[in-house]
């Protein structure tokens, strides 16, 4: 009845997601801090993409010259020369590798850490929406695909062009009849490749969304193990897991028909191009306009630029496959958090605890309301209790006073200041939570403390766990602060949990404290050493609490009762036990066992 109900909350309207072209424009911005590299790359490029071009018109010069000559000084003087070009081209390449690989890892990195520190930005509403699974593939996974457009994609895309370009400007100089005869056969290999990457591109996001199911159903197991294997629900989880990888699969298989059937049609229509430019240069040289040795010079290059319109017509279809992966990258970014800081909001000075709510309403989702109408005044060091069913809106009130949300209408004023008038991050200084499901960061004791006050000594930390009851018991353990206590504190207890918890808000020392107090799964020690823990932290502050224990009950200096969004009563214990209202009711069957063992003490 007085326990906490999750809600999804939607954290507002999406904005529109920039059109395609857009997304590969902005995708190119990210090189501009490399502009010096990539002029370097670029370079080098070029002269390992022109040096590509010297063999065929060396085979030309071979067959025309060394042979009609029968010269073998000639022959030694052209392979020389030829190792030459190779080496060279070794050197331009190693060059143009090392450089395009850099900038491609470097916007990587720049672009996982965008998405990252973005992501810290939004409001608790987009996260209430999304599963982490999902922005994990999408920080993860989508962006590895992007790794390989920015990397050998480009790499193939300026090489290639600049060799195909290269080898029809030769080709022209050499026979421009047979260049353009050539030429003609192009435009039907690229609309084949645009009817496919259209195609390529959907499956592709296709497969990537199905990824990310898949990610989110492992990242839930995992997390809940406990709850799996307490239910016995392995084979459930394994059919399931089985089901989002069949649909990753059958999408897969769909990309792959396309791709089995894109790749020995375009095979065919370059052997068979092949084979028109050998009949149509057959004609040539008999008609006198060419020689044998241009001839097989002009298969090279056709072979070259048939070789080099291949490799951009995978690049293409590989394009269009990241498309998708863009556009779900692209998506995070161009989201706003819902709650932002005004341009001229203030920076929270140390805070005296006052919080006023003025005719407060609120919705998650502009559809049904929450709360209606709260009006509701606590004086600094007051501790307020708010008690009332499950969903009644309790978590709802926590979550606005540190505005993690804004009301739909109303104000929330702390020490006479609105809210949204204040920095977000200087209100949250001023404000310690304390959660019913207590969570920690799977790394140290020491660490998960420290978060409550980074810059804090150790004596300060060690004075902290003190005053939460965690002292003892973390030295006992074998290495003490430095123990490690996995995924979500899972080797811990549930009170060692809470009371790390606890030396983590004590270490910050906040003049507003919000407590949703869960002890009734303790052991009665453990309680006590808690309860103990949260009186010495609630000391001076300005306490709200949704409380679930008589003892609460019992510290608070006055009680709010809510139900279904509303404040239907406000007083001490007495003053409300006497109207015989929704609080009354509450207390007598939610208290009821706290009561028969109190009066037996």
């Amino acid at each position: 009845m007085f326990g906490r109900r999750r809600r999804s909350m939607p954290a507002g309207e999406k904005p529109e997601v920039p059109d395609i072209p857009m997304n590969w424009k902005r995708l190119i911005g990210y090189m501009r801090p490399y502009r010096l590299r990539m002029l370097i790359a670029v370079l080098a490029l070029v002269g390992s993409a022109a040096l590509s071009l010297v063999f065929p018109g060396v085979i030309s010069s071979v067959v025309d010259s060394v042979l009609k000559q029968n010269s073998t000084a000639l022959l030694d003087q052209i392979t020389l020369g030829l190792l030459f070009v190779f080496l060279l081209r070794s050197v331009t390449s190693l060059i143009e590798n090392y450089n395009l690989n850099y900038i491609g890892e470097r916007i990587v990195m720049d672009l996982r850490r965008e998405v990252y520190n973005h992501l810290q930005t939004l409001s608790l509403g987009f996260f209430a929406q999304r599963r982490v699974g999902e922005l994990v593939s999408r920080l993860s996974s989508d962006v590895t695909v992007m790794r390989t457009v920015l990397t050998s994609n480009i790499n193939v895309l300026l090489q290639q062009g600049v060799i195909m370009i290269g080898a029809v400007i030769v080709m022209l100089v050499m026979n421009w009849r047979l260049t353009l005869f050539i030429l003609a056969l192009t435009p039907i290999i690229i609309a084949l490749a645009a009817a496919f990457g259209i195609g390529l591109r959907r499956i592709s996001t296709e497969i990537q969304d199905e990824i990310a199911g898949a990610t989110v159903v492992t990242e839930e197991v995992l997390q809940n193990v406990r709850e799996v294997k307490s239910f016995v629900r392995e084979p459930y989880e394994i059919r399931r897991y089985g089901i989002t990888l069949d649909r990753a699969f059958a999408a897969a298989l769909r990309l792959l028909r396309i791709r089995s059937l894109f790749g020995p049609l375009i095979a065919f229509l370059g052997f068979g191009a092949l084979a028109l430019i050998l009949w149509f240069g057959g004609r040539e040289v008999l008609d006198g306009r060419l020689t044998g040795g241009q001839l097989i010079g002009f298969l090279i290059y056709g072979l070259t630029v048939a070789g080099a319109l291949g490799a951009l017509v995978g690049l293409y279809t590989s394009v269009q496959e990241a498309l998708g992966a863009t556009k779900r990258v692209f998506q995070i970014l161009d989201t706003l958090p819902d709650v932002t800081d005004a341009p001229d909001a203030k920076i929270f000075q140390r805070a005296e605890g006052r919080i006023t709510f003025e005719n407060v309403h609120f919705s998650y989702d502009q559809r049904q309301e929450v709360l209606h109408n709260i009006t509701l005044n606590i004086a600094p060091g007051e501790i307020v209790a708010l008690v009332g069913p499950s969903g009644a809106g309790k978590s709802t009130i926590f979550n606005l006073i540190p505005r993690f949300y804004d009301p739909t209408s109303g104000h929330i004023l702390v020490d006479g200041l609105d809210v949204r008038g204040v920095m977000q991050a200087s209100l949250r200084e001023q404000i310690g939570i304390v959660p019913q499901e207590t969570l920690l960061f799977g790394g140290t004791i020491r660490e998960n403390i420290r978060y409550g006050r980074l810059n804090a000594s150790d004596d300060e930390l060690i004075a902290a766990a003190q005053a939460a009851n965690a002292h003892n018991f973390i030295m006992e353990l074998p290495d003490k602060y430095e123990t490690v206590v996995g995924e979500r504190g899972i080797r811990l207890s549930g009170g060692q949990r809470q009371r790390v918890a606890i030396a983590r808000a004590i270490l910050k020392d906040p003049r507003i404290l919000l407590l949703d107090e869960a002890t009734s799964s303790l052991d009665s020690e453990s309680e006590s050493l808690v309860q103990e823990a949260l009186a010495r932290l609630m000391q001076n502050r300005t306490t709200v609490i949704i409380a679930h224990r008589l003892s609460t009950i019992k510290i608070a200096h006055r009680i709010a009762v809510i139900d279904k969004g509303h404040l239907l009563e406000l007083g001490t214990h007495d003053e409300l036990m006497a109207r015989d209202g929704l609080y009354a009711k509450l207390y007598s069957m939610q208290f009821r066992e706290d009561i028969s063992l109190t009066s037996t003490e």
